[in-house]
């Protein structure tokens, strides 16, 4: 019975999601079947780590629109998040709910779950308030080197502190709501570091392994492919296609 009502409130938050322009079509599906089974599984508590996650990254992803404007072409998404991005962001979130379905009385899977929200939270909040640093970032694999604002792999200290408290946020909302068990501040300070270690790596990886490309148009480098906003074929020149 749970599972239906998980499912009711996912339909619910997905459809109000899908209508904010916040998901596309496969990004609904996606977080519907990632929404029945956290809100299904774990409950209340978990359902509002999941959406304390989703609706803080989705309404800084629509703040400072006229500060970000110049930076489109670096994020070859937009604001509305597809199938890829939900089961990225809620794959591992998913599986520790389920763990909690065999191990309803192990304290393990609410921290992994609480860690795993940290983490995405984290690297949003850095994501979109980072372009707000008034220098250039420094590319996390050569601080010596700055690189453009939107580079991935590029971090600053606004944006390592925006993820800092995305992450401790997760964190205090997990230690107020155990559902299983007491948690203590070791707990908040373990999930919090675990959300910023999180996101630095994300940022590591944008650095060595995230496809970049290059449109000879506009003459600009660019995560879009295989065209440009301006419509030319874009150039991989680094990381993995």
């Amino acid at each position: 019975m749970q599972l239906i009502y998980g499912f009711i409130l996912a339909i619910v938050v997905v459809y109000a999601a899908y209508r904010a322009h916040s998901l596309d079509k496969s990004g609904a599906y996606a977080a519907t079947l990632v929404g029945t089974i956290i809100f299904g599984i774990g409950g209340w508590q978990w359902a509002i780590l999941l959406l304390t996650f989703f609706i803080t990254s989705s309404a800084l992803s629509r703040a400072f629109k006229n500060r970000k404007q110049e930076l489109n072409e670096k994020f070859s998404k937009g604001h509305e998040r597809d199938a890829g991005q939900v089961f990225g962001n809620g794959g591992l979130a998913v599986l520790f709910a389920a763990l909690h379905a065999f191990y309803p009385g192990s304290i393990i899977p609410w921290v992994g779950f609480a860690a795993s929200l940290a983490a995405v939270n984290a690297d949003t909040w850095a994501t979109e308030l980072g372009v707000l640093n008034p220098t250039p970032p420094r590319l996390i694999t050569d601080l010596s080197q700055r690189v453009e604002k939107g580079t991935s792999g590029g971090i600053s200290l606004w944006g390592t502190g925006a993820s800092l408290l995305g992450a401790s946020l997760i964190a205090l909302l997990a230690v107020s709501l155990s559902p299983t068990g007491t948690l203590t501040t070791a707990h908040w300070l373990l999930i919090t570091l675990a959300g910023l270690a999180g996101s630095l790596f994300d940022s590591y990886l944008g650095a060595t392994v995230q496809a970049m490309y290059y449109c000879p148009t506009d003459k600009k480098e660019t995560e879009k492919h295989p065209l440009h906003t301006c419509g030319t074929q874009t150039i991989h020149i680094r990381g993995w296609e």
